[in-house]
């Protein structure tokens, strides 16, 4: 269809962002759905592309710790030495219609969580929450870290893929967001309603499977003590919208961002598969005692997705217990960012309404114009990892994309559309 104006262009793609409805359907090992993964030795990443060698050290570490776990090395040094020869070959999560938190780092036989936008038939895939503690998001890889991979490989995702098997038509994930917003989620740093509201739906069926009873009692505790589970089910139900979305390739509606912890990149709609990218910013907020912004790692994370979509730091307001814990004050904060917020976006999602915002929709569809022409960056929030691998997350807070990415992007489209030189 050709549009006379950018605007009936960006109108296009937030209808298309309206009208998703992402189903989980499946847990699977990632090599059964992402064909990259299968044969030669690759690992996904978060980000635009990057080498090995311009990773972040957390990063690093989570490379290492797949190594490990796939058992393609059995020493950190020979798993160092593999991922420095060349023979790793490392792709964006992104480009195979992937996410993942943080590191991002996703190898054949980790399972993933299958989410099918059923309107227009895509799937997206992400990791599975490793839960608290050392987890290998955060660059750590110590055999702990290992051992709970393992077991999220061997228990964890095949019980959750057989419960999730026994929906007819998958388990809906736009009225768990709904009435998790409802709770007080903004589903980046806080997805404790989410979590509670999928393990209500998946616990009764879990207990009626027929497997080891010691298995199921260690999946449901396990999904009762991991406050931020859903945040991997959000990542990958925005990764489905926002790739429906942008199969509208004209306008200038963001459709992803993403860090690798050397650069931030977006995509808008009008410019498909192109990544604009500028050197990442470091988060700022809350430490945890002993540690300080000296020690704080480059952003890295697929996680961004989520505020695409319009949650996360663009939905501050329907979360006022995160403000404090992001370093952003109280509850007059939280509602001037959001209101901030709105000034970028074309509208709201009626789909998913805030009470605290006075019932408005969250924000929906960033307009990389709005965002050159007022100078204001999306607000992301975030975890803080520790810039040496495998000491893990000491904090929280928010970061915003550099704005050279936004500018490069329009500047690209204008000059597709023969506006400039």
């Amino acid at each position: 269809m050709i549009y006379k104006t950018i605007d009936a262009a960006n109108q296009a793609v937030i209808r298309k962002i309206v009208a998703a409805s992402p189903v989980l359907l499946d847990v699977v090992q990632a090599k059964t759905v992402i064909q990259e993964l299968n044969g030669a030795k690759v690992l996904l990443h978060a980000g635009p592309p990057i080498k090995w060698e311009n990773m972040p050290d957390p990063m690093q570490g989570s490379c290492i710790g797949a190594v490990l776990f796939e058992e393609w090395a059995d020493t950190e040094e020979k798993a160092r030495e593999l991922l420095s020869s060349g023979e790793v070959r490392f792709i964006p999560c992104h480009n195979v219609q992937a996410v993942g938190p943080m590191g991002g780092i996703t190898s054949a036989n980790m399972p993933v969580f299958v989410v099918e936008n059923t309107t227009d038939g895509n799937r997206a895939y992400c990791t599975l929450n490793e839960g608290i503690g050392k987890v290998l998001r955060f660059g750590a890889y110590s055999e702990e870290v290992v051992v709970r991979l393992r077991w999220i490989r061997d228990v964890l995702g095949p019980t959750l893929g057989k419960a999730l098997r026994t929906f007819e038509s998958g388990l809906a994930v736009n009225p768990m967001i709904a009435k998790a917003i409802a709770m007080g989620d903004e589903f980046h740093q806080r997805n404790i309603a989410a979590s509670l509201a999928f393990l209500r739906e998946i616990s009764p069926v879990i207990v009626k499977l027929d497997m080891n009873a010691d298995d199921k009692s260690q999946v449901v505790k396990f999904l009762a003590d991991t406050d931020q589970f859903f945040l991997n089910i959000m990542m990958a139900s925005a990764k489905a919208v926002m790739d429906a979305a942008r199969t509208i390739q004209v306008g200038t509606i963001v459709t992803a961002m993403c860090r690798n912890g050397e650069n931030f990149g977006i995509r808008i709609s009008g410019m498909g598969d192109e990544w604009f990218t500028a050197p990442v910013n470091t988060p700022q907020g809350l430490y945890f005692a002993g540690y300080d912004g000296d020690m704080a790692s480059p952003d890295m994370g697929d996680s961004a997705i989520t505020e695409t979509f319009g949650v996360g730091g663009m939905a501050m307001i329907a979360a006022p217990a995160v403000t404090r814990f992001v370093g952003t004050g109280g509850f007059e904060d939280a509602l001037e960012i959001s209101n901030q917020m709105r000034e970028i976006v074309i509208d709201e999602n009626p789909n998913f309404i805030i009470p605290t915002w006075n019932f408005k929709g969250i924000c929906l569809g960033i307009d990389a114009r709005k965002v050159v022409e007022k100078g204001i960056t999306p607000v992301i929030n975030t975890g803080i990892a520790h810039k040496k691998a495998g000491l893990g997350q000491i904090g929280a807070g928010t970061v915003h994309p550099p704005i050279e990415c936004f500018e490069k992007a329009v500047l690209a489209y204008a000059k597709k559309l023969g506006y400039t030189e």
